[in-house]
């Protein structure tokens, strides 16, 4: 049986929270997907740029790993004989740089490239090319320092490249917009402020390719409520232990659940993502939300073009939800990389 050598690249080169993140989601991704077809090996990557190459990614592994500068961490990748690449990493440096590295060392990896990378962790550009394909969008506007809001009330703030919700701001009145754009200001230098759309319902839909063919996942629903939660928050998402940990605040089935696949969102949901998918020139797999407006209609809101292949993953969910398991879930995805990098 042929063995596949696969590198899971974890940590962030930005700070501590995106490090933490994605070790959180590579050590459940490792735990759940040991499988004798794979020789699993790590690169972990901390804020200050350094290389390890741990055994595990308990904390005893990663402190007796050899932190390595980049050189001389390229020279050991080289002779690793590596695969096939799983990124972990959530930081735009990890979405981007770290994957054009593997571009240029010709080592193939899961997930989309770092220009799409790119354009999806920018909310204004990727709503921007996604309405160019026909896609609905809520009427938006960038701002940068000294910018004044022009769009009405109620309005939704938030850092244009931020995730988890980090500074997202629900402005009810002109009074609230110093206040809200100080917020979203202190993650990024630019602002994109939208014109609140109406509950509705909050879905995720996840799109993989399979075969060469697009397949649309049951959607994931959101706890929201037009009174007491109109928008999701960084709370709703990720929270720290007392530890100082992170942990999944979203995977209990009470803050989200899986949509029945017979409700009639569901199609009209999965046709949009797939438009989206197809507009970013997205590859392997996508991940998009979405509002539903009182009347049915879905409004893009953004791109989250990540998985972990960990069993708390959005898309590993919504998998699991059709009859696809995580193992054979990843193996779809590799099959995916290596026929496209054949052609």
């Amino acid at each position: 049986m042929s063995v596949l050598r696969i590198l899971h690249l974890v940590g962030s080169a930005h700070n501590d929270f995106y490090c933490d993140l994605s070790r959180l989601y590579a050590q459940d991704c490792l735990t759940a997907t040991t499988d004798p077809r794979y020789d699993f090996q790590i690169a972990y990557i901390t804020p200050d740029r350094h290389w390890r190459f741990p055994r595990s990614l308990s904390p005893e592994d990663i402190a007796v790993a050899k932190p390595m500068p980049l050189a001389d961490a390229i020279q050991f990748l080289i002779a690793q004989n590596i695969d096939l690449v799983l990124p972990q990493m959530f930081c735009i440096p990890g979405m981007t740089h770290y994957r054009a590295l593997f571009d240029l060392l010709k080592i193939p990896y899961i997930g989309n490239t770092p220009d799409i990378m790119a354009i999806a962790a920018h909310k204004a550009r990727a709503k921007a090319i996604v309405e160019a394909a026909g896609v609905k969008v809520p009427r938006g506007e960038l701002l940068r320092q000294g910018d004044v809001p022009t769009i009405t009330p109620p309005a939704v703030v938030k850092p244009v490249s931020s995730d988890n919700s980090l500074g997202v701001v629900l402005v009810k009145d002109v009074t609230e917009y110093d206040a809200a754009l100080k917020k979203a200001f202190a993650y990024a230098d630019e602002v994109l402020v939208e014109t609140f759309i109406e509950l509705g319902r909050e879905v995720r839909c996840g799109i993989i390719a399979k075969d060469g063919e697009l397949v649309g996942l049951p959607l994931e629903e959101y706890l929201v409520d037009p009174h007491a939660r109109p928008i999701r928050n960084y709370a709703d998402k990720l929270q720290q232990t007392d530890d100082g940990n992170l942990r999944f605040a979203a995977k209990d089935n009470i803050k989200s659940w899986i949509v029945d696949p017979n409700d009639p969102i569901t199609p009209k949901v999965q046709q949009v993502a797939k438009q989206c998918h197809q507009a970013l020139g997205c590859r392997h797999y996508s991940l998009f939300d979405f509002r539903i407006d009182p009347k049915g209609q879905p409004w893009f809101l953004e791109a989250g073009l990540y998985c972990s292949f960990a069993p708390k993953s959005v898309i590993s969910c919504m998998a699991k939800a059709q009859g696809i398991p995580l193992n054979k879930l990843l193996m779809i995805a590799i099959n995916e990389t290596l026929s496209n990098r054949a052609k």
